[in-house]
């Protein structure tokens, strides 16, 4: 058995339902186009990646994401009423089904690359948590060898603060922990020529 475990968050892109802060500078069908790309790309960053890949969807049925993203992936929808209970669910069925190393992203940060996804792993092999970094004060990445609740119960999640809080949590905890260069999130016009930039790295992004 693969002793890494890789888990996506995503949504299917419904306009009007997803990346919504970014509507009033791309329109509907524009943020809904964007959430499609951003998967998309991410999802070619775990194909040089030696672990199971499970995408945890929202916002769609498995018939959709089975259309859109292809049947030789594995899914399972999203459970949980916030983001901290549905990182916990996630987890917790990573760690029931015998993997060693659990690393979980989103579909946000397009300068995620297969290094910092082999390095994620790597670092937990020694470390309690592995976190990257995000600019916004948040993070882009989690990795864990076991659950550990406490970092996400009654967290006040998408403001600046939420990685400061976790690095205090962790200290208090006495937990050993990794935290990965820094990396920007996709959420607000002002951030949309982070993904310029990556397209025009990464040509093959600009053709979907």
């Amino acid at each position: 058995m693969n002793p890494n475990h890789l888990i996506i968050f995503t949504r299917y892109p419904v306009a009007g339902t997803t990346k919504t802060r970014l509507i009033p500078a791309l329109g509907a069908e524009g943020a809904a186009a964007l959430q499609k790309q951003l998967t998309e790309h991410t999802l070619r960053q775990v194909e040089g990646l030696t672990a199971d890949t499970t995408i945890y969807f929202s916002g769609g049925t498995l018939p959709q994401m089975q259309s859109w993203l292809g049947d030789h992936w594995h899914f399972q929808p999203q459970s949980g009423d916030d983001l901290g209970d549905r990182l916990i669910h996630a987890i917790q069925q990573s760690k029931n089904k015998g993997y060693q190393r659990t690393v979980v992203i989103g579909i946000d940060c397009p300068e995620i690359t297969t290094d910092i996804l082999k390095q994620a792993f790597t670092a937990i092999e020694t470390h309690d948590v592995v976190l990257g970094e995000a600019t916004d004060g948040g993070y882009y990445l989690v990795g864990l060898q076991e659950l550990i609740p406490e970092l996400f119960k009654e967290m006040q999640w998408g403001i600046e603060t939420v990685l400061a809080e976790t690095l205090q949590r962790i200290e208090v905890m006495s937990l050993l922990v990794n935290v990965l260069q820094p990396l920007n999130d996709i959420d607000y016009p002002e951030d949309l020529a982070v993904w310029e930039r990556v397209q025009s790295q990464n040509p093959i992004s600009t053709a979907e």
